[in-house]
């Protein structure tokens, strides 16, 4: 049983599967609740990655590719059934990472990839980026700004302690964004911005259309960098309409390279 999932997490039954990558300083716990939300049509397979949550005691990558490596050998048996990934933020990037390092490896890839809260790989980083230098105080004002410090952190110094060394580490795996293959994918890509998202603008959400040779769409959803969080029930709704169309083309034989060649609307 690999690391990265939490046992009798997949249960191969068929089901399309969805893995999900966290944010920067998040776990697994990010995507609690949405096998619920989201029924039965897909499987729901948060990852949890080491240095946080149950996985606290072990070594935190620091290195992009070196993460992108490791997550190809644990979960190269899961990802050789039909799949989407979920990335959020910093877990976007680590979504387009592996489909990358997959490709060139010539593995089976997504049906789909779905990006949330993060802009194009080309674009200039947000100098959150570079907040591993920066001291404590200056780390949590720039979080807190962003919505992703939940007020109970703040009222618990010895949580938001444990906290920042996890947040540092991932924003220097950001930082390592330049190292990844841009080479447009032959997988659609379906990207998630917030409309009030102070990190993140909706253009520069929209940039991801040039590193795939399908169709792309991106869909605006109310709230800030942490929509997922902040308005969860609407969000959903919208990922659930995307899922169906790769959960009906995984019942009739569609497969990803099937998608590479099949011409698709999805809009835009």
């Amino acid at each position: 049983m690999t690391r990265y999932l939490r046992r009798g997490d997949t249960r191969h039954d068929g089901r399309l599967r969805m893995f999900c990558f966290p944010y920067a300083g998040g776990g697994a716990s990010a995507y609690a609740g949405w096998q619920r939300r989201l029924g039965t049509a897909v499987e729901v397979l948060p990852v949890q990655l080491p240095g946080r949550e149950g996985r606290m005691a072990e070594p935190r990558f620091t290195d992009l590719p070196a993460l992108v490596a490791d997550l190809d050998r644990e979960l190269g048996d899961e990802l050789d059934h039909p799949h989407v990934l979920y990335g959020h933020s910093m877990g976007a990037l680590v979504a387009f990472a592996l489909a990358q390092h997959r490709r060139a490896r010539g593995e089976r890839l997504p049906l789909a990839l779905l990006l949330g809260a993060h802009r194009a790989p080309h674009l200039p980083a947000p100098p959150i980026t570079h907040g591993y230098m920066a001291d404590d105080m200056e780390l949590v004002r720039g979080l807190a700004a962003l919505g992703g410090l939940p007020r109970v952190l703040l009222e618990r110094p010895e949580w938001l302690a444990a906290l920042l060394p996890v947040v540092r580490g991932d924003l220097m795996l950001c930082d390592g964004a330049g190292s990844v293959d841009r080479t447009p994918l032959p997988v659609p890509l379906h990207t998630f911005a917030g409309a009030d998202d102070r990190l993140v603008t909706v253009p520069e959400v929209r940039e991801w259309s040039t590193y795939s040779t399908r169709d792309s769409e991106t869909v605006v959803v109310a709230g800030g960098h942490f929509f997922i969080r902040e308005q969860e029930t609407d969000f959903l709704d919208r990922l659930s309409e995307v899922l169906r169309r790769y959960g009906n083309a995984h019942r009739t034989g569609v497969g990803s390279r099937d998608f590479a060649e099949t011409p698709q609307t999805v809009g835009v």
